[in-house]
């Protein structure tokens, strides 16, 4: 058995979720259309974006169980990941969105096998093997990429970070026990 394998993996991912869900909490509803830069995303729609997101690598490892990704339909997968996303939401409904899909994505993360995560599949040209396990991981990295996206956003907001706010908390704290 691998010392990280699907349970740390969905723990992990569960984290991640977890932390952005704080951000998304944090951001008052009237900022949900703020866009930091020109071709940016809104606060909004990288929210969705990030609670859909996941359902790609559902679709290649779950669904379709791809062994490679020659003749996989990423125009199609994408087109119907940018509708979910195009839904309007408001902000409790943004909220429960990354609540019930990353609890649905880690839940099926964590019931995968060793053996599933050790299978490989290749790019689409054939040559370049991946594991799924390394494939599985990128949608906690991606949404880790965007958090920190929004956690500039926060700062551009006047809003100072929840993991911010704990670090200096946990300052406060040690340096009133240290005296």
């Amino acid at each position: 058995m691998s010392p990280y394998g699907a349970a740390q993996m969905a723990s992990s991912f569960r984290t991640v979720r977890a932390n952005t869900i704080l951000i998304a909490e944090d951001i008052p509803e009237s900022k949900y259309d703020y866009v930091a830069a020109p071709g940016t995303q809104s606060v909004a729609a990288m929210l969705k974006h990030i609670a859909i997101a996941p359902t790609l690598y559902e679709d290649m490892h779950r669904h379709q169980r791809v062994t490679t990704l020659n003749g996989y339909d990423f125009p199609a997968a994408i087109g119907r990941m940018r509708a979910e996303e195009a839904k309007p939401r408001s902000k409790a409904e943004i909220i429960a969105l990354l609540k019930s899909e990353g609890d649905r994505f880690a839940s099926w993360l964590e019931s995968v096998s060793d053996e599933f995560l050790a299978e490989t599949y290749t790019d689409p040209s054939g040559q370049h093997s991946h594991s799924r396990m390394a494939s599985l991981m990128s949608p906690k990295e991606h949404e880790m990429h965007h958090r920190g996206q929004l956690m500039l956003i926060e700062r551009l907001l006047g809003i100072v970070p929840h993991l911010t706010r704990q670090q200096e908390a946990r300052m406060l704290q040690h340096a009133k026990s240290a005296n």
